[in-house]
């Protein structure tokens, strides 16, 4: 089941802290230099770590998912790309409920790492996308085919108009992306996504004006929120 962020002012997308987060984004790619060396994020995994974690901050709960989560990455090791790519998007989606992010932490623009996304069952756009990148990255998908992409959507008949992110696969830096998405269940190439503008995308080792095929800044230095998250999946046990 697929859930679909509320309509109206109760979505976070809305508000306005989220607005000025995107057109600042937009001047600093603007203003940012290239050539820059941005660390990597490589997903690998500490099991062990992980189940301590998970047990120390959500519970039993929280580690019937994670155990879950390390079937799931058992089975689609070595799967072909279609089959990975579908069903990673489909655990995220059916598993995670959509929340806007001040009910679910208590802040107007949390992003979550893929445990704790999993451990409280919640989430919006940012978390369902960051879970899906970081998991199909320890499958052994490059990193380099990876970005999350913030857009602007047109949800529903009223075409309103919200900040939204989802995950982009691109075969290579200039094709069109295979779009994985919280909204919409299936994935489909960006050019059938008629309802997203793409603003600007970014994995762990560069970050996108637009369509642009060149990274213009380092994405750990100049995105906070993705640094922060960085920072607790080391803690956590990713990366181990």
């Amino acid at each position: 089941m697929t859930h679909r962020p509320a309509p109206h002012g109760s979505s976070s997308l809305l508000r306005p802290s989220r607005r000025r987060f995107i057109a600042g984004l937009a001047g600093l790619l603007l203003a940012a230099g290239l050539g820059l060396s941005p660390a990597s994020l490589e997903a690998r995994i500490d099991r062990a770590r992980l189940r301590n974690s998970m047990q120390r901050l959500y519970g039993s709960s929280g580690l019937a998912i994670l155990e879950d989560w390390f079937s799931l990455l058992d089975r689609l090791r070595g799967a072909d790309l279609d089959t990975q790519l579908r069903e990673v998007n489909d655990f995220f989606n059916r598993r995670v409920r959509w929340v806007d992010d001040i009910d679910n932490w208590g802040a107007e623009d949390h992003w979550a790492t893929p445990l704790e996304t999993m451990g409280k069952g919640q989430g919006d756009c940012e978390d369902y996308s960051i879970a899906k990148y970081v998991t199909l990255k320890e499958l052994g998908v490059p990193g380099s085919r990876l970005r999350m992409i913030y857009v602007r959507a047109r949800i529903g008949r009223s075409q309103i108009v919200q900040a939204h992110m989802v995950l982009g696969y691109y075969e290579t830096p200039s094709a069109v992306p295979l779009v994985l998405d919280n909204l919409v269940p299936s994935i489909t190439p960006a050019t059938q996504r008629t309802d997203l503008d793409p603003v600007f995308s970014f994995n762990s080792d560069g970050l996108w004006a637009g369509g642009s095929t060149q990274s213009r800044a380092d994405p750990v230095a100049r995105l906070s929120r993705w640094r922060s998250v960085i920072e607790r999946m080391e803690q956590q046990g990713f990366m181990g």
